[in-house]
């Protein structure tokens, strides 16, 4: 396409005389490029979010679920529905048995509605071993002790609170050896947690620790667990530990054949590389289904630009009449198209990098460790998608401009 400035100056002149016609017409545009934008951005976004709440959970830890995972997809522990496989030994015969590993942490879990006097606070209480501020990094305690192992190992009836349920019931006193009722069972408070936030898409803070085996027997009437999580000594192959994890958890269940396992060892960077894998292709698949829009705009583009010929027909039998060439005409109504798509282009990056950071704004204020994230690859996409819909739709209105014949351009009404 040869660039003629004049034909520049007469395009931005007729542009400007419709100027809503002109918006309206980038509209689709606008959409298209904005939902591109704003899609993969939330993508990377929601990607970042996991990927952070993975890593503060900690690289050196080992997860064991209930129930076996295939290429198919995750345990079936993981989906809510109740496995029995795991109990309270396999998680110290996997402290026992393991020498890299420093210390397994076993979990039960179950809702609370706590009272203390007139106070009610509807949350959620967790049965851990005695050694899980061994394992979980970032729990603290604030004020007083936490569970033993002699109380983890017996029915006794005292509680660690996290702070939001503490401020909840207590505020600003003291709830060290105050008496509560978690569902009408009397507990002791002998300990209050840090404020930790949210790690592994849970608030830490509020939620009430309880012996492990108080919980189980007396608050759930369970014998299983719901997982154990084991913390890897510094400097050893995370991989190499699993697969012990592996072989002690299989003689545990009398298991020979892998295939038949019952469990499933995960490590976080594992999870890590799924997420990757997974989010990536969702991230590309919901671009493309975003960019149809595009085409929607780029159909509209080419209905207003054939308007635009017929409006112009007189106008183009006049300029070939006094020397005009047919590249002449198709340029005028090409650069038309790609002013309006590139302005559409524009505007949709703006506004969809402006949509995207409200976004994250918004998920940050609500907690939530979210990165404000603008890929290459959106910008990237966008662009080409731009330059592809404006040159795409506007060859046939300038195709068909530059091949009108100018005595019968001249005769039409």
């Amino acid at each position: 396409m040869r660039f003629d400035f004049r034909n520049y100056i007469a395009v931005t002149k007729a542009l400007k005389r419709n100027k809503m016609r002109s918006f309206l017409t980038s509209l689709g545009i606008i959409i298209g490029i904005s939902a591109v934008i704003i899609i993969m951005s939330v993508g990377s976004g929601a990607h970042s979010l996991i990927a952070n709440e993975i890593q503060g959970v900690g690289s050196d830890l080992i997860g064991v679920l209930p129930g076996a995972s295939d290429d198919e997809g995750p345990p079936a522990a993981m989906m809510g529905i109740n496995i029995t496989t795991l109990t309270l030994d396999d998680a110290r015969a996997v402290e026992r048995d393991v020498e890299e590993i420093i210390g397994a942490t076993a979990y039960v879990r179950g809702a609370a509605t706590v009272t203390w006097q007139n106070k009610v606070d509807d949350t959620s209480f967790v049965g851990v071993t005695g050694n899980y501020m061994d394992v979980e990094s970032g729990a603290d305690v604030g004020l007083g002790r936490f569970i033993s192992e002699e109380e983890a190992d017996t029915i006794t009836k005292v509680a660690v609170l996290g702070s939001a349920v503490a401020e909840e019931l207590f505020g600003s006193m003291n709830p060290i050896d105050q008496r509560i009722k978690i569902n009408k069972e009397s507990f002791r408070v002998i300990g209050l947690m840090k404020e930790r936030g949210s790690a592994s898409f849970q608030d830490q803070d509020d939620q009430i620790f309880i012996s492990i085996t108080t919980a189980q027997k007396l608050m759930l009437g369970i014998n299983h667990i719901s997982m154990m999580r084991a913390k890897v000594a510094k400097g050893s192959d995370v991989e190499f530990v699993r697969e012990k994890v592996k072989g002690v958890l299989r003689e545990q269940h009398d298991i020979d054949d892998p295939a038949e396992d019952d469990f499933t060892v995960t490590s976080s960077e594992e999870a890590l590389a799924t997420l990757e894998d997974i989010t990536g292709a969702l991230n590309y698949f919901l671009a493309m289904v975003a960019a149809i829009s595009l085409l929607v705009g780029g159909i509209g583009i080419m209905n207003i630009m054939l308007v635009s010929v017929s409006e112009s027909t007189r106008e183009i039998g006049l300029r070939k009449a006094v020397g005009a060439t047919s590249s002449d005409i198709s340029n005028h109504f090409l650069i038309q198209t790609i002013i309006l798509t590139a302005m559409g282009g524009l505007i949709g990056m703006i506004f969809g990098i402006f949509i995207a950071f409200i976004i994250s704004l918004i998920v940050n204020y609500l907690g939530y460790d979210w990165d404000f994230v603008i890929s290459a690859s959106s910008i990237i996409i966008a662009v080409v998608f731009t330059i592809v819909v404006g040159l795409s739709f506007g060859w046939y209105p300038a195709r068909k401009a530059a091949r009108l014949h100018p005595i019968e351009a001249l005769r039409y009404e």
